[in-house]
């Protein structure tokens, strides 16, 4: 196809070691740079006598940094706002099928028929026969399904990322091999549904995990394939079914992923159509889906219109909506550490990906050096001149043109006039102010601006500014333990992470499991299979004490 080489940045590709999860597929970790405390030459004063204090950090420090993020924001007490001259973030670019527009590209892909459904009704009424199915179904025929549906991806990852990259025109084949292989192997299954037990004088009582039905999940052209897999791992798992109304733009390469997932489970012994799609999705298929009385549980990966349509539906809903993750930098960061962990994570499926850094927030101290460090990856600088061309490219207004949305870096430079860049180049970096719309929206696309503070307290105010309160990812490098643990209480995020690339939080070269659907409006933060169940209590008295 033509794609170039991976980019393999150093520290950014480990070596393979065994899965505890697939046959014979490994995963890669990343070495951190986490502090074990503060930087010798940068100590953080103490609280003043009578002060209480929080990670070494007085309370004054934090009422400072809110302070300075209220100030900005014109007093409303709102860091979601856009008053103080700061620009509103615009509509998430993560858009999923309920707020799709245009056609989806024409392109090659085997046609999926399996689960794969005409309309919504069929879809819901096939969906809920394999629920009751799969509730009866026994523990180790799920355990056996998931196994199958992980190989399944493994065993067809290249047609995958290709179908994906070729119907959406996001994002690079190389990451989405990566995503689809980090899905397939630290996806959670039945094992993280754990029964617990009481027993006392009065006999015993458990606590279950017990499926609600029939679940409908909206997923976006993002991250297609990836969140398939993912959800269907959790929610099958779980016992339930699903009926998936994906993005118009990967609905293609989602239904053959659908159809290749059930051959899988069937193969298993599973139940057919646990997991179903509907093949021609669109706007009215996912609201006729959202009301249907079949449907339980609504799961939602996209932008806040379409996770608010789904909490007013009038059922449970779980909601993964919009970041715009900042990258904080202070002067106590190993700086050339910080730069590549930045690139390799803005870089991302070119910044697609909803937990990438999409701008970056430098003390002024150290912001020239790390700039140059920046240079020493496949970074593009622009000068002033450039970044206005580049406006004109990637901005219709106050709003991102999505035509550039996951393209490669050496495409949009080309078109704001910058030649001679291709594949390799990974990002283009430029330095602006607060305020500028590179900053205030979430481009998803391989442009990070950057900007200057004063201090590392100014940076973190800043940071909550930009991150609009969406609570959903930051990431800051420091050696400072007082200054990344006021960043990570101040900004609340669902992923926080510290001295590596952001992606380390989804557990790719970092520790725990994944999850491509990270619900940070409703709260569950990254989803399992636990998420997806009810809590069920069974008691009986009198009986089963024998201590």
């Amino acid at each position: 196809m033509g794609y170039g080489k991976p980019y393999v940045p150093r520290g950014s590709v480990p070596k393979p070691e065994p899965s505890g999860t697939t046959s014979g597929t490994t995963t890669g970790t990343t070495k951190t740079g986490t502090a074990s405390g503060s930087a010798a030459g940068s100590p953080h004063g103490a609280a003043p006598a009578g002060a209480p204090s929080i990670a070494g950090i007085d309370e004054r420090k934090i009422e400072e940094i809110v302070s300075r993020v209220v100030d900005r924001l014109g007093g409303t007490g709102s860091v979601g706002g856009s008053a103080g001259g700061v620009t509103r973030a615009p509509p998430h670019g993560n858009v999923p099928a309920a707020e799709a527009a245009g056609p989806a590209r024409k392109v090659n892909i085997p046609r999926g028929t399996n689960g794969v459904y005409p309309d919504a009704d069929s879809a819901a009424k096939a969906a809920r026969r394999a629920f009751e199915q799969n509730e009866k179904t026994p523990v180790s025929t799920k355990v056996k399904m998931v196994e199958a549906m992980r190989k399944a991806v493994l065993s067809n990852n290249e047609k995958l990322a290709q179908y994906a990259v070729e119907e959406t025109g996001l994002g690079r084949y190389e990451d989405k091999l990566a995503k689809n292989r980090l899905v397939a192997e630290k996806t959670p299954g039945p094992e993280i549904l754990q029964t617990v037990a009481y027993t006392g004088d009065h006999g015993l009582m458990l606590t279950e995990r017990a499926p609600y039905g029939v679940i409908l999940a909206i997923t976006p052209t993002t991250n297609p394939t990836e969140t398939i897999l993912c959800n269907a791992i959790g929610m099958v798992a779980a016992g339930n079914s699903v009926v998936f109304n994906v993005h118009p733009s990967a609905a293609q390469v989602c239904n053959w992923c659908v159809h290749l997932l059930n051959e899988a489970i069937q193969a298993a012994g599973g139940p057919r159509d646990v997991i179903v799609s509907v093949e021609r999705p669109t706007i009215e298929t996912a609201g006729i889906l959202m009301k249907h009385p079949l449907v339980r549980l609504i799961v939602v990966t996209g932008g806040p219109a379409v996770v608010k349509a789904a909490m007013n539906s009038g059922k449970k809903a779980i909601g993964a909506g919009p970041g715009n993750p900042p990258a904080v930098v202070d002067e106590t960061a190993n700086l050339a550490k910080a730069a590549d962990a930045i690139v390799r994570g803005a870089t991302l499926d070119n910044n697609i990906v909803c937990i990438a850094e999409k701008e970056i927030i430098a003390v002024d101290s150290i912001a020239t050096e790390l700039v140059r460090q920046l240079q020493k990856q496949p970074v593009l600088l622009l000068d002033q001149r450039q970044t206005r061309e580049l406006e004109k490219v990637v901005l219709e207004g106050d709003h991102v043109n999505k035509e550039w949305i996951g393209k490669d870096a050496g495409v949009i430079a080309k078109a704001a006039g910058i030649g001679g860049h291709g594949h390799d180049l990974r990002m283009i970096l430029c330095e602006v102010d607060e305020q500028h719309p590179f900053v205030q929206h979430e481009l998803l696309m391989p442009v990070i601006p950057l900007f200057r503070v004063k201090d590392a307290v100014e940076a973190i105010a800043a940071a909550l500014r930009v991150e609009h309160g969406f609570h959903h990812t930051a990431t800051m490098h420091s050696l400072n333990i007082d200054n990344m643990a006021t960043m990570a209480r101040l900004c609340n995020c669902s992923i926080f992470v510290k001295n590596e690339a952001s992606y380390a939080g989804l557990a790719l070269g970092g520790e725990g499991y994944t999850s491509f659907t990270i619900a940070s409006p409703t709260g569950e933060g990254l989803t399992t299979a636990v998420h997806f169940t009810r809590e069920r209590r069974c008691t009986l008295k009198e009986a089963f004490r024998f201590v």
